[in-house]
């Protein structure tokens, strides 16, 4: 019996065409080889000509069509008939195709992403509340790393059908600041002075010129609007920095920051609340001093 086993088992292992499975796998190799190198040199090519975005979507596009055809001939090489394989893999694909459609909905999102170029690789955008910088484009999603260095997956049909804010797309932006003073104030001084304050600090740029605004008379205070342009790159350091400064210049010139005031109330029903003046033993010395020099 054991014998039977052996000499089928060398049967087959004797009708297996080695020749066709080792060029099958030598095309598989080189292929896979050829399409890193095609890959690498286009995304070389097209870096200075186009954008990082479109290098790199192109860079995949021509690897995976470069190993598709060597899978194919490897295939074909190896006795397989291609017309059955097509035929095979084109059903597969519409039964794919129905029951993920979602996928095929962000893949024609990424096709209109890629279009429109909304966002490039480095930008950085805000979604739903979402903020971070663009790592990844793919043809189902966007990843997104967060300032605080979370990796978020937003799919392609969430961008195109909400509202998509791109922080980083031109090189100036512009900082509003809220700044609110005392009714008894001069306004003019107050906006003297913060406008000298904006030529003062290196991070403000002086084109476009900075502003300052009244925006509201609130109940404790006299709200102004001081915009700056800074770039883009000192968003969040200009506006500390400007805040601080804001803060350091009122109190130097005595300006007055209204903020609310806080009633301790414990309800109609309760008793008024007890005050008691307590002074220290040398005060209640010096009270008797005074009374005895008087009498």
């Amino acid at each position: 019996m054991l014998e039977e086993v052996e000499q089928s088992l060398m049967a087959v292992i004797a009708d297996i065409a080695w020749s066709q499975w080792l060029a099958a796998l030598f095309l598989l190799v080189m292929g896979a080889v050829l399409a890193s190198l095609a890959s690498r040199g286009i995304a070389r090519v097209m870096q200075a000509r186009t954008s990082r975005h479109h290098s790199v979507m192109l860079r995949r596009l021509v690897f995976y069509v470069v190993l598709a055809i060597f899978v194919m001939a490897a295939m074909r090489e190896a006795g397989f008939s291609l017309d059955v394989l097509l035929g095979a893999a084109g059903i597969l694909t519409v039964a794919i195709g129905f029951a993920s459609q979602t996928s095929a909905s962000n893949m024609i999102s990424g096709l209109f992403l890629l279009v429109e170029r909304p966002f490039e690789l480095g930008d950085y955008i805000e979604v739903e509340g979402t903020i971070g910088e663009v790592v990844g484009i793919d043809m189902l999603s966007v990843k997104l790393r967060t300032p605080d260095n979370l990796y978020v997956r937003i799919p392609n049909e969430t961008l195109i059908k909400t509202r998509v804010v791109n922080r980083s797309r031109f090189p100036i932006r512009r900082i509003d600041l809220t700044v609110g003073i005392a009714y008894a104030e001069d306004v003019e001084r107050v906006e003297s002075l913060l406008l000298g304050l904006a030529k003062r600090e290196v991070c403000v740029l002086q084109e476009p010129k900075p502003f300052v605004l009244v925006t509201a008379f609130a109940a404790s205070s006299v709200d102004l609007q001081f915009s700056f342009w800074v770039a883009r790159e000192q968003v969040l350091e200009g506006r500390s920095s400007m805040m601080v400064a804001i803060k350091r210049e009122l109190d130097r010139a005595g300006i007055e920051i209204p903020f609310p005031h806080t009633s301790v109330y414990a309800g109609s029903h309760s008793e008024p609340f007890r005050i008691e003046l307590i002074r220290n033993q040398s005060n209640k010395q010096q009270d008797e001093i005074d009374v005895s020099e008087t009498d």
